[in-house]
């Protein structure tokens, strides 16, 4: 346990040490990625996948027998690290062929040369976000202190990944009011033009743009865009210099 609990220590160092400059979560994906590979050495591969709030799946994988391997599962909707992350339990196959769960993903990927394999959940204090996984092409690779080093090192990058995916959602909504406030504004302003032109009132002034979308089949906001850079090259052109 102590080997185990230092071992992870120091991959959590790494992870630390790169936080600031990990801006999107992909590229948050695939830095934990990369360090699940020094994890658990002699795999033949590494890979991780996230699931945010809307079900959008962010994935990563050091090699490609573990993209073919994790396509399987996804294609199949079956498969040990799916299993891993919705019953937030780790998984590991000594022997792909001797494994009787989830058999039509055991023998396509035993056909990749996947021989055994271990799955832990990135769990947080609000649920699992995904799975980090390594593959092997031998049999029995993985042991209990396997287990526990990438245990160890899942539980940290959860909340790395959790955190980063807050913080996508935070831009996501920042994003979305401001277009929204920008759209209003806009609207505001046409309606505006509208009625300096003798449109009674906001209400006939909405009632002209909407009718003017439904017309070109664009939305209201860009109707009032365009109306407005018309009104004002209008106004540019029949500007004069001062004598």
């Amino acid at each position: 346990m102590e080997a185990a609990t230092s071992e992870g220590a120091a991959l959590l160092a790494q992870l630390g040490g790169v936080l600031f400059s990990v801006e999107t979560v992909q590229s948050t994906v695939e830095l934990v990625t990369r360090l699940a590979e020094q994890t658990i050495p002699h795999s033949a591969g590494s890979g991780v996948t996230v699931v945010d709030s809307r079900g959008h799946r962010t994935t990563a994988a050091s090699t490609p027998v573990v993209t073919e391997a994790d396509a399987l599962q996804y294609a199949l909707e079956s498969g040990p690290c799916l299993t891993a992350w919705a019953e937030q339990v780790p998984v590991r196959i000594d022997d792909l062929r001797q494994e009787t769960r989830w058999p039509q993903w055991t023998a396509a990927a035993a056909e990749l040369g996947v021989q055994s394999m271990l799955s832990v959940p990135l769990v947080t204090p609000t649920g699992s976000v995904g799975a980090m996984k390594v593959y092997s092409r031998h049999r029995n690779a993985y042991d209990h202190h396997s287990e526990e080093v990438l245990r160890l090192f899942a539980e940290q990058a959860a909340v790395l990944l959790s955190n980063m995916l807050t913080l996508t959602d935070a831009r996501q909504l920042t994003a979305q009011l401001s277009d929204s406030l920008q759209a209003r504004d806009l609207i505001g302003q046409a309606k505006g033009v509208l009625m300096a032109q003798g449109a009674v009132g906001e209400e006939t002034a909405f009632a002209l743009l909407v009718a003017a979308s439904e017309r070109s089949g664009i939305k209201v906001h860009d109707v009032a865009r365009q109306l407005i850079a018309a009104t004002v090259d209008r106004d540019a052109g029949g500007a004069h210099p001062p004598g």
